[in-house]
């Protein structure tokens, strides 16, 4: 039995479809929200995500197409590297900018940025680029990023461990 990626449910067969871009197997209940991929016949189960070779692909096949994850090692992502910017940025960035008693409009043009990106900004209706950042961070000598992030544990999951869009999706419907 195999799990559905999008709501969890156990499913004997699972149908692949596209939801948005991406190509899921999903139960049948869950097939409708999607386009079914009709998967081409060819003698290799190699998939244009897979990093095995083809001399490694005879040493068993699961019947899925490697989309319902597993133990396999990869490198660091590009986007582990990364420092998120903290959730109360906005707020930041006013304060510092009201304590040197600096309107918008000055701070725009001490910059050299638009008066409206600044109000964006404050407004918390826009992330700052990492160029705007590191200006505002110099001039108002304040820290946007959050150091050392960890991953925080989902709560939730199947008994297996492994999570589906259902563990962290809400549905309209529902």
């Amino acid at each position: 039995m195999v799990q559905c990626e999008m709501c969890g449910a156990e499913t004997a067969s699972p149908t692949t479809v596209k939801i948005e871009g991406a190509e899921i197997d999903v139960c049948d209940d869950c097939a409708e929200f999607g386009t079914e991929v009709r998967q081409p016949v060819s003698e290799s189960t190699s998939t244009k995500y897979s990093t095995s070779s083809s001399d490694d692909e005879s040493n068993g096949s699961s019947g899925g197409g490697g989309a319902s994850g597993g133990s396999t090692s990869r490198g660091p992502d590009m986007f582990d590297d990364m420092e998120e910017v903290v959730q109360d940025y906005d707020e930041r960035i006013r304060s510092a900018r009201e304590a040197t008693d600096m309107s918008q409009e000055d701070l725009a043009k001490e910059l050299n940025e638009k008066a409206s990106l600044i109000r964006k900004l404050e407004h918390g209706s826009m992330l700052p680029s990492d160029s705007v950042q590191s200006k505002l961070e110099r001039r108002l000598d304040i820290t946007l990023t959050e150091g050392d992030v960890e991953d925080t544990d989902w709560e939730g999951g199947s008994a297996s461990g492994e999570y589906t869009l259902g563990d962290v999706v809400q549905r309209k419907d529902s």
